[in-house]
């Protein structure tokens, strides 16, 4: 791999451009599938296992609690040894556990082997978006994420229907053998096609300047970084609480059909996708930072809207239009405020990814519980979760820029860094 122009993500050939692509989605989306694929096994295991359904859960649970450590843990190692050493352990890890759930004779057994299965996935969540820092920056990166989105964006629409799937040509256990499968084959991949973007003199200079702990209180005191991570993360809140309540919302206050409803979920999801490839093709021109804001904005009102939807009983249509507004407006949100949160680390893009995606799961770890606090048929707590993550990520933005002092570029770091190509 040879060092390019800065938009030799636009300029290297197709095949190679694809490839990378297909390589950083993949790891992207390798730990959140570990979650979505086995939903539809959840009752086959509480039977097979003799545990009621808390218990089985509680394997769920196990898994967030694996994704969320598991990026702090990976971010900081890969600032230090570099991308592919911590990346391939966790990939490893990921299939011993994924075979070992397989193999699991209790629900203790599949609780804990869950929490090592999320902790080695997250070193592809994390490193992955390091990857992408280490070889863009500014709107290239954003574009670049973006384009992740046409690939993440679909894993948890396919997922369920994938162990669905296999539940019908066996047990339980072929879902987890199947991602051992899957994760085997990711390791091959990411040892032969990925490259150690995270230089010896990016390390070298990392480690000269200060620790781990002293590059995460670095990340979590630099303003642009809270204020586009927060936006992000209140962007995840926003979707796990539509994901907690809307079919309730949708089925018992307006009658859809469970098939209807899944149509609307889906139409909701191709929403997203297609508002992130829009993204794409236009942040070269207008820049990260306007088209966040102009996320916030729609997603603040598509929030307020679907509060007040609610509130005065209003049709359908405009529920539904609120909703989509929300989900959509994340096509923005999401590949800006990363770019914008890791631009000005290239020497520690690790440990700032992983704060991100600390904060992306527990800010949505808080906001899914909330929905059923006015009880599963009522759609108030969604809309009112909804709406105030979409303000209060929208202020956060307008108090940041506001004090920026004039004609002062928000990101402070370098500029565009030469992209690797082939």
């Amino acid at each position: 791999m040879a060092r390019g122009n800065q938009g030799s993500f636009d300029e290297t050939p197709g095949r190679v451009s694809l490839r990378m692509l297909l390589v950083i989605g993949a790891l992207t989306a390798f730990g959140p599938l570990s979650i979505d694929s086995y939903l539809p096994a959840l009752p086959s295991i509480s039977a097979a296992l003799d545990a009621d359904a808390s218990q089985v859960q509680l394997s769920l649970t196990s898994c967030l609690i694996g994704l969320a450590v598991g990026q702090l843990l990976a971010g900081s190692a890969s600032d230090r040894w570099g991308r592919r050493p911590p990346l391939l352990v966790g990939i490893v890890a990921f299939i011993a556990a994924s075979i070992a759930c397989a193999l699991a004779t209790s629900v203790w057994q599949l609780i804990a082997l869950r929490l090592v299965q999320g902790l080695g996935g997250a070193a592809g969540v994390v490193i992955s978006r390091a990857v992408v820092r280490d070889l863009l920056s500014g709107p290239t990166a954003a574009r670049f994420f973006s384009m992740l989105m046409m690939i993440t964006g679909t894993g948890p629409m396919v997922a369920p229907q994938i162990g669905a799937q296999l539940l019908q040509l066996g047990s339980w256990r072929l879902i987890f053998t199947a991602l051992g499968f899957a994760g085997a084959l990711l390791l091959v991949v990411a040892a032969v096609w990925l490259p150690e973007t995270h230089t010896m003199q990016r390390r070298a200079a990392r480690s000269g300047n200060d620790g781990g702990l002293a590059a995460l209180r670095a990340v979590l005191t630099h303003r642009v970084f809270i204020a586009t991570a927060l936006a992000t993360g209140l962007g995840y809140g926003a979707i796990f609480a539509y994901v907690g309540g809307s079919s309730f919302a949708l089925e018992t206050t307006y009658h859809l059909s469970p098939q209807a409803f899944g149509l609307v979920f889906g139409m909701n999801g191709v929403g997203l996708v297609a508002a992130s490839q829009v993204n794409a093709h236009v942040v070269r021109r207008v820049g990260p930072a306007r088209l966040l804001t102009g996320g916030l904005v729609g997603m603040a009102s598509g929030g307020v809207g679907l509060l007040v939807a609610t509130l005065t009983h209003a049709p359908l249509p405009a529920t539904l239009v609120s909703m989509f507004a929300v989900i959509c407006a994340n096509g923005f949100v999401a590949p800006n405020a990363l770019a914008m949160a890791l631009e000005d680390f290239p020497h520690a893009s690790g440990s700032a990814s992983a704060l991100v995606g600390v904060l992306q799961f527990a800010i949505g770890g808080v906001t899914a519980p909330l929905v059923g606090l006015a009880g599963p048929r009522d759609g108030l707590a969604m809309a009112i979760v909804m709406a105030t993550c979409g303000v209060l990520a929208l202020g956060l933005r307008l108090m940041s820029v506001s004090r920026s002092a004039p004609g002062v570029p928000e990101s402070t770091g370098c500029p565009d860094e030469p992209a690797v190509s082939a």
